[in-house]
């Protein structure tokens, strides 16, 4: 695939995701009603609203790697750091400092996505995860946008339902998929294949998508890094993958 297309689509399907994003994201916190059979749809929004915001953070995953615009490297961190910093005010240049050392040093104490005194516990490991990345900076920044959405309007339990809980869950979800699953270190998981420290989590094609845009195929994503997360797939169909 030539470069010019694999950003074609790329871009493509970044604008698509950062669209619903911010669609369901403006709905929900300022439009939607708490009220009678409106509320049978809220488990829709909030779930919808946090599978695209595990999109956002594998568009800006892809960003790092440069494969969502090959040979672009400015028009990768534009996106990246839009999909980041509409998510929670995240540093897109310091997740890609991170992020690549973690590609040096994958499963190891030096690997900053990694949790070597807890390397099988869920929880611990995604606090020391979330709070490596989300400082006082990020904190002040959503507090302040927190203070203009009241100040415009939005309720309070509209914020908590469609901004809150979906970042939460859209969080946890990756991190579960993405990087607790393939890179823990436990007796009964499948041992890893090779340095990578990472093992692919097999799922059907559409649970794959759902769970975390494919990003449970780990162990091809550490082989291939150049690879876009909508190409992971047939990269795990291929006979030499």
């Amino acid at each position: 695939m030539t470069a010019a297309r694999q950003t074609a689509i790329g871009l493509t399907l970044a604008a698509l995701i950062v669209a619903g994003w911010i669609t369901l994201h403006v709905w929900g916190v300022f439009f939607q009603p708490l009220t009678g059979s409106n509320l049978a749809v809220a488990p829709l929004i909030i779930l919808t609203q946090s599978w695209l915001g595990a999109g956002m953070f594998i568009v800006a995953h892809d960003a790092m790697h440069g494969s969502l615009a090959p040979g672009r490297p400015r028009l990768n961190a534009v996106v990246g750091q839009i999909c980041v910093g509409a998510y929670a005010a995240f540093s897109y240049r310091k997740l890609n400092g991170s992020h690549h050392q973690h590609h040096r040093t994958p499963g190891q104490a030096a690997d900053p996505d990694f949790h070597a005194a807890r390397p099988e516990a869920f929880v611990p490991w995604f606090y020391r995860f979330f709070t490596r990345h989300f400082g006082w900076r990020e904190f002040a920044i959503v507090t302040a946008v927190l203070v203009a959405y009241l100040l415009i309007g939005a309720r309070v339990a509209n914020l908590i339902l469609f901004w809150a809980l979906p970042a939460i869950i859209s969080a946890a979800q990756l991190f579960f998929f993405g990087t607790w699953l393939p890179h823990r270190h436990d007796r009964t998981a499948e041992p890893f294949a090779d340095h990578h420290n990472a093992r692919t989590i097999p799922m059907p094609w559409i649970a794959s998508l759902l769970t975390s845009f494919h990003f449970g195929l780990h162990h091809e994503h550490h082989l291939s890094p150049m690879t876009p997360w909508w190409r992971l797939p047939e990269l795990r169909r291929r006979p030499d993958a």
